[in-house]
């Protein structure tokens, strides 16, 4: 069965960036990244969930640990923000392209300011969506970074832990 081609991964052939694919099961009901965590073959700080907000200069994207929670004061702060709010989830796909559970940070209809959780540097690889549920796009944090013109920043909250 040929895999199906998202933008994402069109975007980092283009770029002659390697990568590699995870599929996994997913549920419409259970889209937390703990479910990912435990069919997916990396550690949960090394798999990114990707977080659309609103700023009040404009939209922004944020990329944390999937078992990590956001610090929306940290991040405004961090984007000379006031404040950031996420994104309602109506609004994610008019304005990204993409759905909930399979939002990627790669190949977004428009190009928005991007920042990960600076802890990503420590990776050697990383777990973002591919750009659909259920599809996992594994590659360097480096080239992650890059290939969105990304900013390494510290943005979650201290000891909380999430699913």
């Amino acid at each position: 069965m040929k895999k199906k081609k998202t933008n994402a991964l069109r975007i980092l052939e283009q770029h002659h960036i390697f990568y590699e694919i995870q599929e996994y099961e997913y549920d419409e009901n259970h889209l937390s990244g703990e479910h990912i965590v435990h069919q997916v073959d990396l550690d949960a700080q090394n798999i990114y969930k990707t977080l659309v907000l609103k700023g009040t200069k404009d939209y922004l994207v944020c990329c944390i640990p999937v078992n990590k929670e956001i610090d929306l004061k940290k991040l405004a702060k961090a984007t000379n923000h006031k404040s950031v709010e996420m994104l309602h989830q109506k609004d994610l796909l008019p304005l990204t392209g993409y759905i909930r559970g399979g939002c990627s940070p790669i190949g977004m209809k428009k190009h928005f300011p991007t920042y990960f959780q600076e802890d990503i540097m420590l990776c050697e690889k990383v777990a973002v969506s591919a750009g659909q549920r259920g599809m996992q796009v594994i590659l360097k944090p480096q080239d992650l970074i890059d290939i969105v013109q990304g900013q390494c920043v510290d943005v979650i909250k201290e000891g909380k832990e999430n699913g």
